[in-house]
């Protein structure tokens, strides 16, 4: 669970924990916080922790000597754990575990090693983490695990709003309105690590209204190497008046090959596309072929790429840049793949970026002519 400051994330985590404590008998729970001290004031006892939310009937009993907590009801005891003591998870089992503020502990991956070896009581472990998110190795390996073991939910602190002081947002936004503080603290984004093409400013700046006429309309696709490995791609853009527009991230996972041609067949359709443009370094003509089988009436180009993925972002970057490209949404998946766009510690394709990339080559940067250097 990806959020912004004062978004929600410990209330949804607490709740979530108490909920599956005092519901079934006998349960291991485990609680992860940065310190321990964290763990009690944030996650026990704060004013959005466990013992706050729950009602008197079912309030747990905290023991500070045995570092548990305790519903009397059901006896499921939840044993709280410090991520700067990794090794204390070594031994200890358990049906479920809520681990916070992943991002700012030390060894992240270390402490999610041991505790995800513990998780192995009852039918179905399960683990809930909760952060506000940072550029880190250890989260971006995370989320690359995609499914069907992940499922990640993402919420800005506007959407909590009503729960915090009436100027908090508005004075936050005056000062780092456009910034990457703004993306990384409120929006709840995985944003850019150093060196990165796409900045969160000129992302954040982007957004905006579809013009009434668009010159052309785009549907670009990254075809996935399998159906079980990274996404398909799929984005849709067009241009007006020297800009382009990204009008939809229909992008998916887990399709097979006739599954994804459907839908790229289906948004050409309804969206009214001049052209689907899709890479065919991994299929082929066999990506034609798919297409074509999956009903695709719109003109197909291939197209294959002989640069790296960074050489062919830079110039799309630069339109980000002069403030020519517009998203007409709020895509934030694609935000954050853009950002993280050749970062050597991810492990996923980044093929919602790609595809946006393909679109807005094509759109904007073709029609143009690009300098070439030819060695002979």
């Amino acid at each position: 669970m990806l959020g912004g400051r004062g978004a929600g994330k410990t209330f949804a985590g607490a709740f979530w924990l108490h909920e599956l404590a005092r519901s079934t008998d006998g349960l291991r729970l485990a609680l992860v916080g940065s310190t321990l001290h964290d763990v009690r004031e944030v996650m026990v006892e704060g004013p959005s922790g466990i013992k706050a939310i729950a009602a008197d009937a079912d309030r747990p009993r905290w023991e500070g000597g045995r570092k548990r907590l305790v519903w009397e009801r059901t006896q499921s005891v939840a044993y709280a754990f410090s991520a700067e003591d990794a090794d204390s998870l070594r031994g200890p089992q358990f049906h479920a575990a809520w681990a916070d503020e992943f991002c700012a502990w030390r060894q992240p991956d270390r402490v999610l090693e041991n505790l995800r070896l513990g998780l192995r009581l009852g039918p179905a472990p399960r683990l809930v983490v909760t952060t506000t998110p940072r550029p880190i190795p250890a989260l971006r390996r995370l989320i690359a695990e995609g499914k069907p073991g992940l499922e990640t939910s993402r919420g800005g602190t506007a959407l909590n709003a009503k729960n915090l002081s009436p100027g908090f947002l508005t004075d936050l936004r005056r000062l780092y309105g456009g910034t990457r503080l703004e993306a990384q603290e409120l929006e709840g984004l995985v944003v850019e690590t150093e060196g990165a093409l796409f900045r969160a400013e000129d992302l954040h700046r982007a957004r905006g209204e579809r013009p009434g006429r668009l010159e052309k309309v785009i549907v670009a696709v990254d075809p996935p190497a399998s159906a079980h490995g990274d996404a398909c791609g799929i984005i849709v853009a067009g241009r007006s008046e020297g800009c382009g527009f990204v009008l939809a991230d229909r992008s998916a996972r887990g399709l097979t090959p006739l599954g994804w041609g459907r839908r790229v067949a289906a948004v050409a359709e309804e969206f009214g596309a001049d052209t689907v443009v899709a890479e065919a370094n991994q299929g082929g003509e066999m990506v034609r072929t798919v297409l074509e089988q999956a009903g695709c009436v719109a003109p197909i180009r291939l197209v294959h790429a002989s640069r790296s993925k960074r050489a062919r972002a830079e110039p799309v970057a630069t339109l980000y840049e002069q403030g020519r490209v517009v998203h007409c949404g709020d895509f934030r998946e694609l935000a954050e793949e853009l950002m993280g766009l050749g970062a050597e510690e991810t492990r996923r394709s980044p093929d919602r970026a790609d595809a946006l990339v393909w679109a807005l080559t094509e759109l904007l940067l073709k029609a143009r002519g690009m300098p070439r250097v030819w060695v002979g």
